[in-house]
């Protein structure tokens, strides 16, 4: 099945994405949006269950700015001037905006109210209609680039030997579970925060374009020096693009992570219940590797996904147009390095000769 607007925007980072790109072509409506993201942020006690349940009893303080003017301008919004450039500007401030260990914040909010997020529908059908156009449909290219956060005078090998290490990454994951379970409390309210993310740990990780892929980073840590690694493997892929997707994952191979992730992810989330995220080990005997279409990305990180009536898992710590290798086919390819600059505090890369 193939995602549609609907399923896009009931995504965070797409609704976020969207309302980077309306900031981003009208001044005014940048103005309304810090006024209302500011009042509804949750350092002001707003709370985000009662937003993300679209409650009609949330009252935004009285301004000239309204979540219905906003949304009404949005709607009207002129797209001619929507190009690529101001799409990725967009798309690299919804990733760094991502936070799974806490209350989205004022801006999340604001997007994910009904009568808001309704008003996206145009943005989000031109966005859509440019990733459709992405080389591959989107899905894994053949050439991938493996990102090592280092300078080139330092270089290093690839990480090898993946059986080994979701190995360890599923024992310390049970173990983490095991601990969590016996020492947090059930309260989702408790203030206990530790492992949120969903991804396969010590792996062959790598990302479809460069430099563009280089500021698409969740969780960013501020590097101003990369190398970029040519990578192709072979073997099977899975692609994630719906939720769908990920969901049977966690049918097949689930592992229980409810007692060390409830509290970030109820916070995230607003759902208090059961979660469970793939066994990348299981998975492994399977697939080769497992590729995150930017599409999926954006409908998809930071829900919580049903995987029956009892149970969720989140899409956590990913980033949009990546794959993680979870077999030994990733083989370093004959180009060369790319070594990858930025001045600090700067928003662009720039190649070392």
């Amino acid at each position: 099945m193939e995602p549609n607007i609907d399923s896009v925007l009931g995504g965070p980072r797409a609704r976020r994405m969207c309302l980077e790109l309306a900031m981003e072509l009208d001044p005014e409506i940048r103005s309304a949006v810090f006024e209302l993201a500011n009042a509804l942020d949750p350092g002001r006690g707003t709370s985000w269950v009662m937003l993300a349940n679209g409650s009609n009893d949330t009252v935004v303080p009285p301004s000239p700015a309204s979540p219905t003017r906003l949304a009404a301008a949005i709607a009207t919004l002129n797209l001619t001037d929507l190009d690529e450039a101001r799409m990725q500007a967009a798309l690299e401030r919804a990733v760094a905006n991502a936070r799974y260990w806490q209350e989205p914040d004022g801006e999340d909010m604001l997007a994910a109210l009904p009568t808001v997020r309704a008003a996206f529908e145009s943005l989000a059908e031109h966005v859509m209609r440019a990733l459709a156009l992405q080389s591959n449909g989107g899905l894994r290219r053949r050439e991938q680039w493996a990102i090592d956060w280092r300078s080139p005078d330092d270089p290093a090998p690839l990480d090898k030997d993946p059986r080994q290490a979701l190995a360890k990454w599923a024992c310390n994951a049970r173990a983490e579970e095991e601990r969590a379970a016996r020492v947090r409390p059930s309260d989702p309210h408790a203030n206990w925060s530790g492992e949120w993310w969903s991804i396969p740990q010590g792996l062959v990780h790598t990302i479809g374009q460069v430099p563009a892929g280089l500021n698409l980073v969740e969780d960013y840590f501020g590097w101003d020096e990369a190398t970029a690694i040519p990578v192709r493997g072979v073997g099977r892929t899975f692609e994630i693009r719906t939720a769908d997707d990920w969901v049977s994952l966690c049918r097949i191979y689930p592992l229980e992570v409810t007692a060390s992730r409830r509290h970030d992810w109820f916070r995230c989330t607003g759902r208090d219940g059961p979660w469970v995220i793939p066994d990348w080990e299981r998975v492994a005997l399977e697939w080769d590797a497992v590729h995150l279409t930017t599409q999926g990305y954006l409908g998809l990180a930071g829900r919580a996904l049903d995987v029956d009536t009892d149970t969720a898992s989140v899409i956590a710590g990913w980033d949009p147009d990546s794959t993680f290798w979870l077999t030994d086919v990733a083989r370093e390819w004959e180009g060369p390095r790319q070594s990858w600059h930025r001045a600090p505090g700067g928003a662009d890369w720039i190649r070392v000769p």
